[in-house]
C-alpha cells in the first residue's frame, strides 16, 4: 500500500434502534466510525439485505421491538469477503432507502435504513373519500371566487360585479337558474394535530432527562381526544407513536387530509434554565419578529437534517412546488387567520400558564408553511427550567394545557366556521328566519341573486346580517318571502 493512503476505521455496530410508523419503519445503525453500506433487495422470500464494510456487530439484535412493522426477523452473519451481513426478513412489500449521519450532540456515527410502505396512509383513519371530494369543491369554489374579487377590484369601470354576470344580457336563463339549495355538507372542521420531533429525534431534554418528543406527544393525545370528543369536530394526528416524520412530509399530511388548521406542539428550551412560559408561534412574512423566534425557529427546522432532507429555507430549493407554497402563502389571509387563531390561544394558555410572550411570536418554521392552512405552532413550556419540566410530566398540567389550546381554536371556529361546516349550518339556522335558501356559487353576486329570486337587494341583505358586497362561494343564503 502506498505511503498516505487513507483507510476508513474499521466500525463497531454498537447497538440497533428500531421504530415502526403508519406507513415506513426506520431501523439504525450506531457506529463507532462511518461504514460504507450497500443495501439491495431479495426476492423469495422477499428479504433486505444490509451489508456493512469492515464492521463488526456488538449487541443483542433479538431486543427489537418488530411488532408492528414491515419486519419479521432479523439475521446476523459475516459476510464472504468480510464485513457484516444484516437480513430483514419481510412480510409487506417496501420501498428502501439509506443514508448516513455524522455524530452530533447526542449520537455518534449512524446508518439509517427507511423502509417505506407504498400505498400506506402515515395518519390512521384518513379522512373519507366522499369527505375529501367535498372539501375539494370548496377548496375550488373559493379560489375561483377569490380570482373573481380580484379581477373585479382590478376593474376601473363602476359596478364591476355586475360585468361579472350579466344578468340582464342573458334573460333566456332566467328560468332554470332558480334552483333549491342543495343538502348542506355539515361537515367536521378538520384538526391536524402535529406532535413535533419523534423516533431518533428526541428533542430538547430536561434536567431530570424528560425527552421533549414524550411530552407533547401525550399532549397531543390529549388535545385530540378533546377535537374528537366535540361536535362538528374531527382529529388528525400527524404522528401517534415514537417515529420521525419529516417537517416537509408533517404539513403535507395535514393538506391530504384536508385540515382545516394545522398546529404543531412542541416544548421550549434554552441555555439558561431560568426562561419558563409558554409561546404561540405563527410564520413570519418577512424572517423573525425577534431574535429569540429567529433562533427557535433555526434549532427547530435543523431536525429534518435528522430526516436526512435539506433543511435549508432558501426559495433557490430546486423543489418549486415548496417555493410556490412559501410565496402563496405570504399572500393570502391565511397569515391573519394564523395570527387572529394565536392570538385567541394565547389568551386561553394565559389563563392555566405562564406567558413566556405576551403576543403572537412569528417565525421561519417550516412545518408553518402552507399556503391553505391557518398554522401556529406552540411551545408549551420550557422543558430546560426544572420546575417547568416537572409540570410538563404532571397529566393534570397537560390535560389543562390540551384544553386551552383547544378552547382557542374552537372560539375562532365558531365566530368564523368553514362554509361547509356543521358549525356554519347551525349559526345559519340559528340566526336566520324561515324561508327558501340558496347556495352561493362561482360567479355569484349578490344583486344577481337578487333578480332570480325576485327580492330587493337591501331585503337580501338585512336578512343575512350583511354588511356591503362581499360574499363567499358556500355561503348558504336564507331568501326571504317576496
Amino acid at each position: 500500500m502506498a505511503a498516505g493512503a487513507s483507510v476508513l476505521q474499521a466500525a463497531t455496530v454498537e447497538s440497533m434502534r428500531l421504530w415502526s410508523a403508519p406507513d415506513h419503519a426506520r431501523l439504525v445503525f450506531d457506529l463507532t466510525a462511518a461504514a460504507n453500506a450497500n443495501v439491495f433487495s431479495l426476492e423469495n422470500p422477499s428479504r433486505l439485505v444490509i451489508d456493512l464494510d469492515d464492521s463488526y456487530l456488538d449487541t443483542d439484535v433479538s431486543t427489537l421491538p418488530l411488532n408492528g412493522s414491515a419486519i419479521d426477523e432479523v439475521r446476523t452473519g459475516v459476510r464472504d469477503g468480510g464485513g457484516l451481513r444484516v437480513v430483514l426478513e419481510l412480510n409487506r412489500q417496501i420501498s428502501p432507502r439509506h443514508f448516513t449521519l455524522p455524530p452530533n450532540d447526542q449520537y455518534g456515527h449512524r446508518l439509517v435504513v427507511d423502509l417505506e410502505y407504498p400505498g400506506e396512509s402515515a395518519v390512521e383513519n384518513p379522512i373519507d373519500p366522499i369527505e375529501a371530494m367535498i372539501r375539494d369543491q370548496e377548496i375550488l369554489a373559493q379560489r375561483a371566487n377569490t380570482q373573481a374579487q380580484a379581477q373585479s377590484q382590478a376593474q376601473s369601470e363602476p359596478q364591476p360585479q355586475e360585468q361579472v354576470t350579466r344578468p340582464s344580457q342573458a334573460p333566456q336563463e332566467s328560468a332554470v337558474e332558480v334552483q333549491p339549495a342543495q343538502p348542506h355538507p355539515r361537515r367536521d372542521i378538520i384538526i391536524a394535530i402535529d406532535a413535533g420531533h419523534g423516533g431518533e429525534d428526541p428533542g430538547a431534554i430536561g434536567p431530570a432527562g424528560t425527552r421533549e418528543k414524550d411530552v407533547v406527544l401525550e399532549i397531543s393525545r390529549r388535545l385530540a381526544a378533546e377535537v374528537n370528543g366535540t361536535h362538528g369536530f374531527k382529529a388528525v394526528l400527524i404522528r401517534d407513536g415514537d417515529y420521525y416524520l419529516g417537517l416537509r412530509q408533517r404539513t403535507q399530511l395535514a393538506r391530504e387530509q384536508k385540515a382545516d388548521f394545522f398546529v404543531s406542539i412542541h416544548a421550549d428550551a434554552f441555555t439558561s434554565p431560568r426562561p419558563q412560559g409558554s409561546s404561540v408561534y405563527a410564520l413570519s412574512q418577512r424572517g423573525a419578529t425577534s431574535e429569540t423566534a429567529q433562533w427557535l425557529a433555526d434549532s427547530e427546522n435543523r431536525s429534518d437534517l435528522i430526516g436526512g432532507v435539506d433543511g435549508n429555507l432558501s426559495l433557490r430549493d430546486k423543489d418549486q412546488v415548496l417555493r410556490g407554497v412559501l410565496l402563496d402563502l405570504t399572500m393570502t389571509a391565511t397569515l391573519n387567520d394564523s395570527l387572529s387563531i394565536g392570538g385567541q390561544v394565547l389568551d386561553q394558555l394565559g389563563r392555566i400558564n405562564r406567558l413566556h410572550k405576551s403576543r403572537v411570536e412569528q417565525a421561519g418554521f417550516m412545518v408553518l408553511k402552507s399556503p391553505d392552512i391557518p398554522s401556529l405552532l406552540i411551545e408549551v413550556g420550557f422543558i430546560s427550567n426544572p420546575d417547568e419540566e416537572r409540570r410538563l410530566r404532571d397529566p393534570v398540567h397537560q390535560r389543562g394545557l390540551s384544553t386551552a389550546i383547544f378552547n382557542g381554536l374552537r372560539d375562532h371556529f365558531e365566530r368564523n366556521p368553514p362554509p361547509a361546516s356543521l358549525l356554519a349550518w347551525q349559526r345559519d339556522n340559528q340566526r336566520r328566519p324561515s324561508g327558501n335558501e340558496y347556495r352561493i356559487q362561482s360567479g355569484d353576486t349578490l344583486s344577481a341573486i337578487a333578480v332570480r329570486h325576485g327580492v330587493p337587494v337591501n331585503q337580501l341583505k338585512q336578512a343575512n346580517d350583511i354588511n356591503g358586497d362581499v360574499i363567499r362561494v358556500g355561503q348558504v343564503l336564507r331568501i326571504p318571502r317576496s
